[in-house]
Parts: structure tokens; C-alpha cells; sequence
């Protein structure tokens, strides 16, 4: 039994299917670790997550932010936009079991016993690992509710960026949001910026990315992340492990194996 990371499949099937062959993965034997956004931008995002629902027991999934989107888009409180992809989605037969199965799943994921967290965009600096379980925890169970639509529907309708005790709950649950699905970036004070997504080697201080940034998690867990496809070639200090190899703008989709740490890699096809 092994485990594999991956992240930022991004309805990208074909290559997802390759990689899988090309390490070894056994979906009748082996875990397989998803670091958000399985859906979205690819041509094929029915198929990889009508994939992944036939082992979903073999399965551990963050959402990332493009699969909060498509959750967003069949609630109907976002429009479907073209980019998206999603048209085939939305028309089958089976998307609410989907949907439903994808609403069900986590924000972060924390195996105390190999000291693993996984994430889709990043940690805030000023935020425990106790603290993380708990939002993680809140925003899990209003997406498994049958009301889901009204809290993203709040979530939506204000961005919070800076971590202060005196936030209410409904924005410590939207600074949350923020930083398990779309953070990149933070300023020295700990506040998110939200614009900017290029490689730290454009960006010049006071701009940190956020696994540069002293931590509060213990320093002995690895942490894997997905959602930055541009820090090819950026410098990421250990126990950091950056997952997104930008297929679905014609990089890589890479996967990595725990047990021997072996990373394995296919290329876009939508070359």
C-alpha cells in the first residue's frame, strides 16, 4: 500500500490517467491524496471526478477553489461562466451525486501519526493547527448542509484578508475560506493579498509567499499544497511540497509517493 499527492488536475483526464499508469497508483490498494481543484479549465471534468467516485474510498480530497466555484454554479448562485468548463458537468445525469459527493469533503487534511497536512492553497501564519481544524471543521460541515447555497452565498458577499480575535464568525469563516483555497501571498502583518499570482521571483518585498512566513503548525509536519502553478522553479523549503505543475496551461501534472518520496510527472496534452 502506497500514498500519492497530487493536485490541480483541473478536468485534465487523459494525462490524469497516464500518471496514474505511469507511478504505479493501484486504486484497489493504494491512498491517493487530491490537493483541490479537480475540475475546471480541462476539457474533461465529468470524467475525473466520475473516475475518482468509483475508488472514492481510496480517495482523501481538500476542495480547492474551482471546485468551491462549481459547487457555487449548480447551487446557482454563480453564473456558469465559459471558462469554466463546466457544461457537460451541469447536464448529466449524475452531477447532484457528484456535486453532493464533492460538498461532503474537507478543507484541510492533518495525519498526526506521519505528520502530513494537505491543503489547497496555503497556512496562515497566524493561525495553530488546532486553530486550522476547528474553521476547516465549520466551513466542512455548512457544505454538507442542505442549506449550503445561503452560506456561499455569505461567504461571496465579503473578502476578508487579515486575521484580527475580534472578527465575527461569519469572517473568521470567510479569512478561512481564503486561506485553505486562494491564498498566495501575505504582507509582514500576516494580511492575504489576493491579486497577485505570479512567481515570487517577479515580486518584490513586502510581499512573502505564504511558506516563507514564520509558521505556528509544528515544524516537523510536511505540508502539501496545490493551487500556484507559477513556482516552477521557485525556491521551497522542505517540509513545504508544492503539487501544481500547471497542466491545464500546458505544464505538468505531477504526482508524488510518500513512501519512497518519488515525484512522477505527465505533460499537457493541451499543447
Amino acid at each position: 500500500m502506497s500514498t500519492y499527492f497530487i493536485s490541480d488536475i483541473h478536468g485534465c483526464y487523459k494525462e490524469f490517467k497516464l500518471l496514474l499508469e505511469k507511478s504505479g497508483f493501484n486504486n484497489k490498494k493504494d491512498y491517493l491524496w487530491i490537493a483541490g481543484d479537480l475540475v475546471s479549465r480541462g476539457p474533461d471534468s465529468l470524467k475525473v471526478l466520475r473516475y475518482l467516485y468509483t475508488f472514492k474510498s481510496r480517495v482523501n480530497i481538500v476542495l480547492g477553489n474551482h471546485d468551491i466555484n462549481l459547487i457555487a454554479v449548480y447551487s446557482g448562485i454563480k453564473k456558469n461562466k465559459k471558462e469554466n468548463l463546466f457544461d457537460e458537468l451541469l447536464a448529466s445525469k449524475d452531477s447532484f451525486k457528484l456535486v453532493n459527493w464533492l460538498r461532503h469533503q474537507s478543507l484541510i487534511k492533518i495525519d498526526k501519526k506521519r505528520k502530513i497536512i494537505m491543503v489547497h492553497a496555503g497556512i496562515s501564519p497566524q493561525l495553530d493547527i488546532n486553530a486550522l481544524k476547528i474553521y476547516a471543521l465549520a466551513i466542512e460541515e455548512f457544505l454538507s448542509h442542505d442549506n449550503y447555497s445561503l452560506f456561499l452565498e455569505a461567504m461571496y458577499s465579503s473578502n476578508i484578508i487579515f486575521w484580527e480575535s475580534k472578527l465575527n464568525r461569519l469572517d473568521q469563516l470567510r479569512y478561512s475560506m481564503n486561506i485553505f483555497t486562494r491564498m498566495r501571498y501575505c504582507y509582514p502583518d500576516g494580511r492575504l493579498n489576493m491579486f497577485y499570482k505570479q512567481s515570487p521571483n517577479f515580486i518584490k518585498y513586502p510581499l512573502q509567499p505564504w511558506f516563507l512566513m514564520k509558521q505556528k503548525i509544528p515544524k516537523n509536519y510536511s505540508v502539501f499544497f496545490g493551487h500556484w502553478s507559477s513556482l516552477k522553479g521557485t525556491y521551497i523549503p522542505q517540509p513545504f511540497f508544492s503539487l501544481d505543475g500547471g497542466c491545464c496551461w500546458g505544464g505538468d501534472l505531477k504526482i508524488f509517493r510518500w513512501e519512497d518520496k518519488k515525484w512522477f510527472s505527465q505533460s499537457s496534452l493541451l499543447k
